[in-house]
């Protein structure tokens, strides 16, 4: 995390991740995060210009977040890609707790908002959903060439992939109200992964 960033712009971030998550950006107000995050109108503008500013500050502090927490994962130390794959669809998994506005993702719930009128948003929510892929190419790389698989598809389109489906089962949630579904269509992820790489020698003695 940022070392030295004031007191009262934490709050005001923090609040910004739940609020934004709950109502959608449009519908969230700058009184909104006030409030959530117990500081004043005053105190708003002394960190942000605008809600806009404020929305870009929120994306960078989600990615700092998201990207310390995945990086100190202990996935990473498995001796396989094909099992730090499975691993990290299970972390994500393991993180559907709580309300809705708890686990779904800043990134995605602002995109689908913002993506006609909003472009330096929307750039920067496109650049932390395809930073957070680019986290897994290497080990699907490897994971392909461990299981000898020749594909017509690279390792950063089955990234993306990842996401999509991560992506779309926040969304699923929401529409249900609950997040059992986005759990069912991690699974189905997991499951395809599984079956995808299946390791070489495996392969070799079921044919």
């Amino acid at each position: 995390m940022t070392e030295g960033r004031h007191e009262s712009k934490t709050k005001l971030l923090e609040a910004a991740l739940y609020v934004i998550r709950a109502r959608g950006y449009t519908a969230t107000r700058v009184e909104d995060v006030c409030a959530t995050a117990g500081v004043t109108k005053g105190s708003f503008f002394h960190h942000f210009k605008s809600k806009e500013e404020l929305a870009l500050e929120a994306a960078a502090f989600w990615d700092e977040r998201a990207s310390e927490l995945f990086k100190a994962a202990p996935y990473h130390e498995l001796p396989t890609a094909r099992g730090r794959l499975l691993a990290y669809v299970d972390m994500r998994k393991a993180l559907l707790q709580g309300e809705l506005p708890e686990f779904t993702c800043l990134m995605g719930t602002m995109a689908q908002e913002v993506y006609k009128t909003e472009p330096a948003i929307l750039e920067a929510c496109a650049r932390g959903i395809e930073g957070h892929a680019r986290t897994l190419e290497a080990d699907i790389a490897e994971a392909m060439r461990d299981s000898g698989l020749q594909a017509d598809w690279s390792a950063s389109s089955l990234a993306l992939h990842t996401q999509a489906v991560i992506q779309g089962a926040f969304i699923l949630a929401k529409a249900q109200d609950g997040a059992q579904v986005a759990v069912d269509s991690l699974n189905h992820l997991r499951r395809y992964l599984e079956l995808l790489f299946v390791p070489a020698a495996d392969a070799a003695r079921a044919a």
